[in-house]
């Protein structure tokens, strides 16, 4: 990655978190509303096409600058860095698989793009869709129930998956434009944590789409999610994950250190339990950042342990956060329960990770199953 590049997307990326999005955040979580200045913002800046090659018109920052955009979001508002873990990730198919407008699009961000994978059928199983594609002509008739799609009503286009059309093999991606007729947003998203990121059930219904909106070959949709899809995805959701507990951490330490006792007056920080559970947290960031850094490392090496590393870093991060975030509420105490620190929005939208697909119980069982010598599948 180009020096001078790397520091001007980073100085960007700041400014954009230290003004748009940090001011944005608090009014996304309460009305969940979807963030549409922040994302108007890294659009702007061109930072939605980080992972986008440079022959597309994107920075070709690689997944290292999609990593460190993401993890920075996420210091400011998780709703905002989910939307961009899933644009990344569907990207990570368009630029395999796509047509060089569609890519071009999609860099310059006037093509959001999300997944569109988990069902209602299979829940967290991703992998292995009920969704039917059938052939009709020269058309393919989509038909499924998907579960949870981020940025459902916002995005442009769906990476969509099925059954194949007529091949062996357990799935087939397929480019939908949300636009698409009989495509219906089951909206809006109400969850506890994320709240802006739109991630709401969508169903689709006889939606016809053209044989050349297939993305890879018929039946190889699980080989592209497993090789291009899942690394990406993992890497980002630990990012966010990450940087979550770095927001938190940060507001924790700048809260103890100006709160002080009127009686004897001494700050927060002064107390040895205080700086105790404020270690406790900066060991544990920590740790899951040296963690995401490896995995990041074995994938760019294509080392033996990259599935592994990329199976363990979601699952090490999500829960981690969890952790961290329920010190940062411990730590600040009173001030922690209410909306000004910022820090309880953090703590809910850090709970989302573990029952994002796939789930942190199934990743430790795919963990269990690669340590043993099992297959995952």
């Amino acid at each position: 990655m180009d020096t001078s590049m790397t520091s001007s997307f980073e100085a960007e990326l700041e400014e954009i978190c230290s003004t748009t999005i940090a001011k944005e955040a608090a009014d996304v979580d309460r009305d969940g509303a979807f963030p549409a200045r922040s994302v108007e913002a890294l659009k702007s800046a061109r930072l939605l096409g980080a992972l986008s090659s440079a022959e597309s018109g994107g920075l070709g920052l690689g997944l290292a600058g999609a990593m460190r955009i993401v993890r920075r979001l996420a210091e400011e508002c998780g709703s905002t860095a989910m939307v961009a873990t899933m644009h990344y990730s569907a990207v990570a198919v368009l630029e395999a698989h796509a047509p060089v407008d569609i890519r071009r699009e999609a860099a310059s961000g006037a093509r959001l793009a999300t997944l569109a994978f988990s069902e209602a059928g299979t829940r967290s199983h991703f992998w292995a869709p009920v969704g039917t594609a059938q052939a009709k002509g020269d058309a393919v008739v989509l038909n499924a129930h998907k579960s949870w799609v981020t940025s459902a009503s916002e995005a442009s286009v769906y990476i969509w998956s099925s059954k194949p059309l007529g091949a062996e093999g357990l799935s087939t991606l397929w480019l939908v434009p949300r636009s698409t007729p009989g495509i219906q947003v089951k909206g809006p998203f109400t969850g506890m944590g994320l709240r802006g990121n739109e991630s709401s059930p969508v169903l689709g219904e006889n939606v016809t789409v053209s044989r050349d909106a297939m993305l890879g070959g018929d039946g190889q949709g699980f080989d592209i999610v497993m090789s291009s899809v899942l690394p990406v995805f993992q890497i980002l959701n630990a990012a966010c994950s990450v940087g979550l507990m770095t927001g938190g951490l940060r507001r924790a330490i700048a809260h103890v250190g100006q709160t002080r006792h009127s009686d004897t007056g001494a700050s927060l920080a002064d107390l040895p339990t205080i700086r105790n559970y404020i270690a406790r947290m900066q060991v544990k960031t920590d740790m899951a950042a040296a963690l995401l850094g490896d995995t990041l490392a074995a994938f760019e090496a294509n080392r033996p342990d990259t599935m592994l590393r990329v199976l363990e870093s979601k699952a090490a991060a999500g829960e981690t956060a969890n952790e961290v975030l329920d010190l940062a509420m411990r730590v600040c105490g009173g001030a922690a329960f209410r909306k000004e620190l910022g820090i309880e929005r953090l703590f809910r939208d850090a709970r989302a990770a573990g029952v994002m697909a796939p789930t942190t119980d199934v990743l430790y069982d795919f963990i269990g199953k690669a340590v043993c010598g099992r297959p995952l599948f």
